[in-house]
């Protein structure tokens, strides 16, 4: 089986290394925008080749897949499935366990997502409007009278969302808000999602889709703070962490279930309104209210750093998993995790997000962080004709530490990051026992 995979940022280093596990023979193959130095040796190491060039051109990237063979195709990032490229392997005749377009509109276009749920009555919807005009936006923020988050309806890279008591001071500085994205028609599209704020922690959910059954992943938090204790400005996330039991800390099991029972109500909604089905992952943010989970949003495919913490336990066959995904196969039991706690740490460039240090080099021992524990995903740098690497605008490299204990595999963790050196930063508070026990107490205040 020729496998191929669309990306090469960090997420996309965790599933090329989990398909390169696959106990099937199996040729892995990769198009990226830059060459990312850990996907490239995997494809060198298994048979397969790469190629870099704009994995947002749907023809260029299936001409390249078809001209090589390619059977299966998996797709990273949220642009590239906005982008269509998924339609595009698919009419060539490559299988994806990626969502089509349509399907991943469900990220791409939150009033899709959002009128969708409140269409079918799905579970978890808080009160929310869509707008076009900053004037509707400004009139439903005053008789809300409730602090709210401002939502752009397209993609922003995880950097667009502004909450009241958070990025925003107040309801008037979330009406301007709204005016600056109406106008500039952020993220691709002119409307803004309006909500009432959400009170409780934050958590990711990710499953598989066949598009009728979904096979749930342990769940994550993500952080996307810049800096630590929470501050600063949003990022696309500068680490995360996992529990052993599958859960978090702060969680219990009806949390759990509810998030998947809602997620599977999403992808029965989405069949019935579109006649398709979501084939791939579907990833859930949500917030935990004293009332239960609450959607943030979905995204199509998996989360950045998520994917890296759930993808270092995954003991199921990866490419097994993809071939069940697109073939409509797919039990809930097919994807079985190591019982372990994981926490990444994203390094980052100098001055990120407002200012990264960008074409900086950077060194990795990738030897000393696998003899700490620890895992090495190359993120958002670029490989030269020389073997060095080097720092672009966005993240550098996740380091996840494994252990029993979350605090155990936080140490893991932690040490590794001293093996990569350059002009990069990372928050040292994710994962601490500190930080974890706020969320704690902070969902027991929420719960009463």
């Amino acid at each position: 089986m020729k496998v191929l995979l669309v990306g090469n940022g960090g997420r996309e280093h965790a599933m090329a290394a989990a398909l390169c596990r696959s106990p099937q023979r199996i040729q892995f193959c990769s198009f990226m925008g830059a060459k990312n130095p850990g996907i490239a040796r995997l494809a060198r190491e298994n048979g397969g080749e790469f190629a870099i060039g704009d994995i947002h051109k749907p023809d260029l990237v299936a001409n390249w897949a078809k001209s090589k063979g390619i059977d299966y195709a998996v797709i990273g990032p949220d642009a590239v499935l906005a982008a269509g490229v998924t339609d595009a392997l698919e009419a060539a005749g490559i299988k994806c366990a990626s969502p089509l377009k349509e399907a991943a509109r469900l990220e791409w276009d939150k009033t899709f997502a959002r009128n969708l749920m409140r269409k079918y009555s799905v579970r978890g919807i808080p009160e929310f409007a869509v707008f076009e005009e900053a004037a509707g936006a400004a009139k439903f923020i005053d008789e809300l009278g409730k602090p709210v988050a401002i939502k752009p309806a397209g993609l922003t890279g995880g950097k667009g969302v502004k909450v009241v008591g958070a990025q925003l001071k107040d309801n008037n500085e979330a009406k301007r808000y709204c005016e600056e994205l109406i106008r500039a028609a952020h993220g691709g599209l002119p409307s803004v999602v309006v909500e009432e704020r959400l009170e409780g922690e934050e958590f990711t959910l990710q499953a598989f889709s066949d598009g009728k059954t979904l096979a749930g992943m342990p769940a994550v938090q993500d952080h996307k703070r810049a800096f630590e204790g929470d501050l600063g400005p949003n990022t696309g996330g500068m680490g995360s962490y996992s529990d052993a039991n599958g859960l978090l800390p702060f969680m219990v099991q009806k949390d759990y279930d509810a998030g998947l029972s809602i997620m599977k109500e999403t992808i029965d909604a989405f069949s019935k309104e579109t006649g398709q089905l979501f084939k791939g992952v579907l990833y859930g943010q949500f917030m935990l209210t004293k009332d239960g989970p609450m959607v943030i949003e979905f995204n199509a495919r998996f989360g950045d750093p998520e994917a890296m913490n759930v993808l270092v336990l995954l003991e199921s066959d990866f490419a097994e998993i993809m071939v069940k995904s697109v073939d409509g196969t797919l039990s809930a039991s097919d994807a079985k995790f190591e019982k372990s706690a994981t926490v990444c740490k994203y390094l980052v460039p100098k001055g990120y997000p407002d200012s990264p240090a960008k074409d900086e080099p950077v060194l990795m021992d990738e030897v000393e962080i696998e003899g700490a524990g620890a895992h090495l995903f190359c993120a958002s740098v670029n490989e030269s004709d020389d073997g060095a690497i080097y720092t672009s605008s966005s993240r550098t490299a996740g380091i996840v530490g494994v252990s029993d204990t979350i605090e155990e595999a936080e140490k893991v963790a932690e040490y590794a990051c001293q093996f990569v050196s350059g002009e990069v930063f990372h928050r040292k508070d994710i994962g601490t026992k500190a930080l974890i026990q706020k969320r704690i107490d902070h969902m027991k205040r929420i719960r009463g």
